[in-house]
């Protein structure tokens, strides 16, 4: 292993794991999320219009006013 021990650099892992996941040949890790959900799921997870999440703010705080004026920019 490098002096980094950082595991989401492939230069970190073992040769044998790095092969394993090549050999995968750009599958998807993981089988769960929202792209492998049935269309139906999907349409009324998209409707809620991201109220499911329960976003990142609490409602009404200085925090979330603040990202509201910046909206999208840098």
């Amino acid at each position: 292993m490098a002096d980094n021990d950082n595991p989401g650099n492939f230069a970190n892992r073992p040769k044998e794991e790095v092969q394993n996941i090549a050999a995968k040949g750009g599958k998807a890790s993981h089988s769960g999320g929202f792209a492998s959900m049935d269309s139906d799921k999907q349409r009324e997870i998209a409707s809620m219009g991201g109220k499911a999440s329960g976003g990142s703010f609490e409602p009404g705080s200085e925090k979330a006013r603040e990202a509201g004026r910046k909206g999208g920019s840098q």
